[in-house]
């Protein structure tokens, strides 16, 4: 028997901008009411990370930064600004690429990406000085606020804090999640499911939160749209009664890197 499914996407009009110390569960509900419509178990809100970081007082003055050798060093031979390399050392447990295009760098979360996820559009009236960090903990941002929606809404949602990345040998970014909460991020399919002529997955793990991250961030778009949260509908396959362990668990660990 095949089973048809379907996802629905919407994105979130009317929130503020948001500033430090401001509840995103709070004006996530209640832009979803204003709309005339309500969560429901089972729903996955996908959340942008710069929110996120600017709630949580992740703003830093690259004026304030104090320099240390090793970024001269790396704002030497990339060409760039010396106190935003030691703001992405500082964000980082290893360099491992750097140009004057990008520095590709392990973030502390485990995480690979550019810049450390140090990001300034968006931020703060464009203001060059002035950029965002990644929150402390993503995963622990996600889970508190799922129980923030649960406790004013009653409904068992699902939580992903997104953030948009490039991908090794494709051009281009989409989103991936780096917080998550109540959802499968992994789902391992090796010795549980066949294909269409019976052969038994030996391989196959779905990447789920990653996916329904790059689904959420296409539809929010990353320029001036103004809408920073999506809701996904028909996920619930995938979201658990439990927190979880996060985003955490779909980084490949370091000792089955091919590429160093």
């Amino acid at each position: 028997m095949t089973i048809s499914r379907t996802l629905s996407i919407h994105t979130l009009g009317g929130l503020p901008l948001f500033t430090e110390r401001m509840s995103v569960a709070h004006e996530l509900v209640a832009a979803i009411q204003a709309s005339g419509h309500s969560l429901q178990d089972g729903d996955v809100c996908v959340i942008a990370q710069k929110i996120i970081s600017k709630v949580e007082g992740r703003a830093l003055n690259l004026s304030d930064v104090s320099v240390g050798e090793n970024a001269r060093t790396l704002a030497a031979s990339t060409r760039r600004d010396s106190a935003l390399m030691q703001a992405i050392l500082d964000e980082s447990r290893e360099i491992l690429r750097s140009s004057p295009a990008a520095v590709i760098a392990r973030h502390r979360t485990g995480h690979v990406l550019a810049n450390a996820g140090i990001d300034a559009s968006n931020v703060y009236g464009g203001d060059e000085d002035k950029v965002l960090l990644w929150p402390v903990e993503p995963d622990a941002s996600a889970r508190s606020i799922r129980r923030e929606i649960r406790h004013l809404t009653g409904a068992a949602v699902a939580v992903i804090i997104a953030d948009s990345m490039g991908r090794a040998w494709r051009i281009g970014t989409t989103g991936h999640a780096i917080g998550c909460a109540g959802l499968v991020v992994v789902e391992d399919r090796r010795g549980k499911a066949e294909d269409l002529y019976g052969r038994t997955l030996q391989a196959t793990q779905i990447a789920v939160a990653d996916s329904l991250a790059a689904m959420a961030v296409l539809a929010m778009g990353e320029g001036d749209e103004g809408t920073p949260v999506a809701i996904i509908r028909g996920a619930e396959l995938w979201v658990t009664q439990e927190d979880g362990p996060g985003a955490v668990v779909g980084l490949r660990p370091t000792e089955q890197d091919m590429f160093r």
